[in-house]
């Protein structure tokens, strides 16, 4: 669709109307609880004890293994890493800093296709300099940028919900069955057991003992696809976590052979490990059609299902706990193509509480979880519009123009 304003956008060359910075840290300058935002070329924002920088701007990774270049936002103060460019507009009044973040999503494709390197593709400053860009009149940039503004901090207030809640259902599940504070623990006298002391008519178990099912999926000879509209296909590059999922990496296999899978095919409140590479470990849950309401996992995955002796939501947490999931990992003993299998699974051990108290368990802790897979797929339904709107609206395939937009907000945010 053409631009409803090509009269009044103007294209201009990226290098014409913002300059370029880059960090100075290397990677190993990353501290967990630092207090200053650390930006490097990964995904994932990281901490550090230093501030370089305080100042609004755009931060953009300068490597990549495959070229997909994170882009982010942000504003006060931080540090970052020597491959990251910190992209400032030489004059707010001809480019906001916030618009900038937009358009700049738009050109991710561009980037990675004329990005050089072979095994780590990088961005010079050439490249970036030459990025052209179209630049609507300030008060349209204003409200392109609150209009996606808008949707980023509902994501973002989301997902922090989301931490939180967690966190929550954590919380309790560490009181009751780690430190054994569990209502009516007063009672309960504690006993020597192969895991140490334990209360009093608990059982150390194994997962055989406490598992209905241990399958892995499976995928066509062809491979699965990429293309949408058939029957999505979980792997370990999906999902890390509660209510965590990456849609990007979505693929999929014909409505056929899903009709003829006979292991694989998730049910609610599944339990998912990932069983070989890199992932060896990692783990979340399906529930509530998250992350889709019909969908399947991949030879790289396992699916637990418990009997009657235990409750998904309480096998969940206790594979989470950190000596569990390095359990799980020591259970690989090949290290050229790491990998676990459903007989090594089923000798991990596991603390068993009387039923009655992993059902009070599960009372408390599904409203928690409940909200937290709902959040999720608002998140979902959010990032979906968002990305559908991005394009067009920095393309200025939609007029904005005329639309009663509050600036105050984007202007104190």
């Amino acid at each position: 669709m053409k631009s409803l304003h090509s009269t009044t956008w103007q294209a201009t060359k990226l290098g014409n109307v913002v300059s370029f910075k880059t960090g100075k840290l290397n990677s190993n300058a990353a501290t967990p609880n630092g207090p200053y935002p650390f930006f490097t070329c990964s995904p994932t924002t990281l901490r550090t004890n230093s501030c370089s920088f305080d100042t609004e701007c755009v931060l953009m990774a300068g490597n990549n293994a495959s070229g997909v270049y994170t882009v982010k936002y942000f504003n006060g103060k931080f540090d970052a890493y020597q491959r990251t460019y910190i992209i400032r507009s030489f004059d707010d009044k001809c480019l906001l800093n916030r618009f900038l973040y937009y358009a700049l999503q738009t050109k991710l494709e561009i980037l990675k296709s004329i990005s050089t390197g072979a095994a780590t593709k990088f961005l010079t400053l050439g490249i970036l300099k030459d990025i052209e860009v179209a630049l609507p009149p300030l008060p349209t940039q204003r409200k392109i940028a609150a209009i996606l503004s808008t949707y980023d901090d509902l994501i973002d207030n989301n997902t922090r919900r989301i931490k939180i809640l967690e966190e929550m259902a954590q919380t309790i599940y560490r009181e009751w069955f780690v430190n054994f504070r569990f209502p009516g623990h007063e009672k309960v006298k504690m006993v020597e057991s192969e895991l140490g002391m334990i209360p009093e008519g608990w059982e150390t178990k194994t997962l055989a003992d406490v598992l209905e099912t241990i399958e892995s999926g499976s995928r066509p000879k062809g491979g699965v696809s990429s293309t949408s509209g058939e029957v999505p296909s979980i792997g370990a590059e999906n999902i890390i976590g509660l209510g965590k999922y990456d849609y990007s990496k979505d693929k999929y296999v014909s409505r056929l052979f899903f009709e003829s899978m006979r292991k694989g095919r998730l049910r609610d409140k599944d339990v998912l490990l990932y069983k070989d590479g890199a992932q060896i470990g990692r783990k979340s849950m399906f529930q509530s059609s998250f992350p889709h309401s019909v969908c399947c996992i991949n030879e790289h995955v396992f699916i637990l299902r418990t009997n009657q002796l235990c409750t998904q939501n309480y096998l969940y947490f206790w594979l989470d706990q950190a000596d569990m999931t390095q359990n799980i990992k020591n259970l690989n003993a090949n290290a050229a193509q790491p990998g676990i299998n459903q007989a090594g699974v089923k000798t991990l051990s596991i603390l068993l509480p009387p039923r009655e108290l992993l059902g009070g368990f599960d009372k408390v802790a599904e409203p928690l979880l409940g909200e937290l897979f709902n959040l999720a797929k608002k998140n979902n339904v959010l990032r979906r519009t968002r990305d559908l709107l991005l394009p067009r609206l920095i393309l200025g395939e939609l007029d904005v123009e005329n639309l009663d937009i509050d600036m105050e907000r984007l202007d104190n945010g």
